[in-house]
């Protein structure tokens, strides 16, 4: 297949918490559908074997270690990605962190408070770094990850899904405001997929994690989780062209057709399908 036929042929995407578990999933994926990655962990040795594997499916790829809680590593990376590559096409803030366990009246509200810097105020730091850009290019996406906790409460992970609710309305909110830009701003729900954020559950304390949800952890982690390779293809899917006018909404690689949706962006779009405004 060609650069011109592949789906994100020369696109250029920023991918954060790209050195482990669902962001080198979407890495190994925007790699095979040829995009130009730029991926950040603030690993060195996990982000530079990223790249390493991006390149070896087709890609060019430039590893960033880089933490987006720090503002000057955030311009950095958007610096050092339109030095090599001049523009940014795409931005996948999936960089995240499971957040304080246990009943929030026991928590570190230093542990919480992380979780918001992390999962909320360093997705939003790189969505402001990468709009200018975007906007004098006329266009680009714009993908955050979301998950558990947006519609129902999850006890024993407070910090955790109030993080993730606020990205939902995040995005609704941004994707108003950039709308008229070709901007599109995107949730994906990946599912829950066995990856080292899920490690914490397995390991906590009795009590620390409400049973039901750690059943479902045990689960996933023996093999019953969520597809990363449906999560990495949907996250190709909002990328691409095939995705153009769909914004301010969240699909779930499991619970939605998402295959299917590129006819019916219209339809979405006149309602309130995949909004907070739908869930409430």
């Amino acid at each position: 297949m060609s650069t011109t036929q592949k789906k994100l042929g020369r696109k250029v995407a920023i991918i954060t918490g790209a050195g482990r578990g669902i962001g080198r999933g979407i890495a190994t994926a925007f790699a095979r559908e040829g995009a130009r990655l730029v991926l950040v962990a603030r690993t060195a040795a996990q982000i530079e074997q990223a790249a390493h594997e991006a390149r070896r499916a087709g890609a060019d790829a430039m590893a960033v270690p880089a933490d987006i809680t720090v503002s000057g590593d955030v311009r950095r990376i958007v610096d050092l990605a339109i030095e090599r590559y001049s523009r940014v096409d795409v931005l996948v803030n999936n960089a995240g962190i499971l957040g304080p366990l246990g009943p929030f009246a026991g928590n570190d509200m230093e542990h919480w408070a992380e979780t918001m810097r992390v999962n909320v105020i360093g997705l939003a730091a790189c969505c402001s770094a990468v709009l200018p850009g975007m906007i004098r290019q006329g266009g680009g996406k714009i993908i955050n990850l979301s998950g558990a906790g947006v519609t129902r409460p999850s006890q024993t992970l407070s910090a955790y899904g109030t993080s993730k609710a606020a990205v939902i309305r995040f995005t609704e909110t941004l994707a108003v405001e950039v709308r008229r830009h070709n901007i599109w701003v995107n949730a994906l729900g990946p599912g829950q997929i066995d990856t080292e954020l899920l490690d914490p559950v397995i390991h906590a304390e009795d009590g620390a994690v409400d049973a039901d949800f750690s059943a479902h952890v045990r689960r996933t982690k023996s093999g019953h989780g969520a597809s990363l390779d449906n999560a990495a293809a949907l996250a190709v899917w909002l990328a691409s062209d095939e995705s153009d006018g769909l914004t301010g909404r969240m699909i779930s690689a499991t619970q939605d057709d998402w295959r299917a949706l590129g006819p019916r962006i219209p339809e979405i779009m006149s309602s309130d399908r995949h909004t907070l405004r739908f869930v409430t």
